[in-house]
């Protein structure tokens, strides 16, 4: 297999540390959307990252499609998400809650960063940053009302799950890109998740 894309997407680093943590061989090819366009487009026609690219040549788009595929390919007691059950309707919650946080994030990077000062839409802006916060508000929450009913220390229990590592990659990426936009003060579960994941060498493998 091989990974085509930055790590600075939150969602190609997803990918990255949802393969490393399944121990699954590729490669990985960090092309840029932007600076690298036409090489980008040679691979992938629509020039999506991240794109995987899997042993029989088939182009895989969309990071969550992606670690569904992942997880198929390995046995059913280490999948990141689980198959059925309480377990598997929390960790899709936490990583719909997760993904739009980064969505939201990104859409701040991009306007801020890509868009001229004088053309950026402060009330898009302002209704972006809303929907981040609140995005965070119910992920601290969960991860709080986590670590006052239980020891564990994951968001579902004592394997990390994709929960985890989508949380993580998401708030790595908001502290990185946007220092300053949300206060680590203000969401300290989420704080000390990130710290604890950001640790681990699946993550530093993949640092952004």
């Amino acid at each position: 297999m091989k990974l085509i894309g930055m790590l600075d997407s939150p969602y190609v680093r997803r990918v990255a540390i949802t393969l490393a943590a399944l121990d699954i061989p590729h490669e990985r090819e960090q092309l840029s959307v932007f600076r690298h366009f036409d090489a980008f487009r040679e691979i992938n026609p629509i020039v999506k990252a991240p794109t995987l690219i899997t042993d029989d040549g088939t182009l895989l788009v969309e990071s969550t499609l992606i670690t569904d595929y992942l997880d198929g390919e390995v046995a059913p007691e280490r999948r990141l998400t689980p198959a059925d059950g309480a377990a598997r309707l929390r960790v899709l919650h936490l990583v719909g809650f997760a993904l739009t946080a980064a969505d939201k994030a990104v859409s701040i990077v991009y306007e801020q960063q890509l868009r001229p000062q004088d053309k950026q839409h402060q009330p898009w802006l302002e209704r972006v940053s809303g929907q981040l916060h609140a995005a965070f508000a119910a992920l601290e929450a969960a991860a709080a009302m986590r670590n006052a009913a239980s020891p564990a220390p994951w968001l579902v229990g004592e394997r990390m799950t994709q929960a985890d590592i989508t949380v993580a990659v998401a708030w790595r990426f908001t502290q990185h890109l946007l220092p300053g936009t949300v206060d680590a003060a203000t969401y300290p579960s989420l704080a000390a998740l990130s710290a604890r994941a950001e640790a681990l060498p699946i993550f530093v493998g993949a640092p952004l």
